[in-house]
């Protein structure tokens, strides 16, 4: 197999997105299960970090066109979430960036030659609409913040896992 390039991409992107649903929590089980996606995203990248250093080097461009797919998902992010703040809509802040998140996984996916993003940037539009429809649904950000950010946080982690060769490895293990 060969060595994916950008391997800690959707896993640290995972453990920031475990960090905004873990937010939404109370205090005690919120630290706790905070502290256990902190552990779960160092995991994933300290087995990454083993089994393929820094990665195959990305295409000439590739690092610009990264960057710029990055950069330009957290402005819009921020964007977004000030203007729905203004308009009073801030509850749908986190689901947009879901969905931000998730439109912005589909030029990566052309640029990493990866299909597996294609596939977690349709799952996170998905959860992006339907954390717009329970933050309207419902009072508070266990919903829209809590369930959006951690489902987010555990999509991109199995997507890291499934790119980078760790759940095939995994598979093997449990079939011997």
């Amino acid at each position: 197999m060969r060595h994916p390039t950008v391997p800690y991409l959707e896993a640290l992107a995972g453990g920031a997105w475990w960090v905004v649903g873990a937010a939404a929590l109370s205090t005690g089980p919120g630290t706790v299960i905070l502290a256990a996606g902190l552990g779960v995203t160092a995991g994933l990248v300290v087995a990454l970090r083993r089994r393929h250093g820094a990665g195959e080097p990305l295409p000439p461009g590739g690092r610009t066109k990264l960057l710029q797919c990055v950069i330009g998902a957290i402005v819009l992010v921020a964007i977004a979430s000030t203007l729905l703040g203004m308009v009073s809509l801030g509850e749908l802040a986190v689901p947009l960036a879901c969905a931000i998140t998730g439109g912005a996984l589909f030029p990566l996916s052309a640029l990493l030659d990866d299909r597996s993003l294609l596939a977690a940037g349709g799952a996170l539009l998905v959860l992006g609409a339907v954390g717009a429809l329970l933050a309207l649904d419902s009072a508070g950000a266990l919903y829209p913040q809590g369930v959006v950010g951690m489902i987010a946080g555990l999509v991109l982690w199995i997507t890291a896992a499934a790119r980078t060769g760790l759940l095939a490895e995994a598979q093997g293990r449990v079939r011997r």
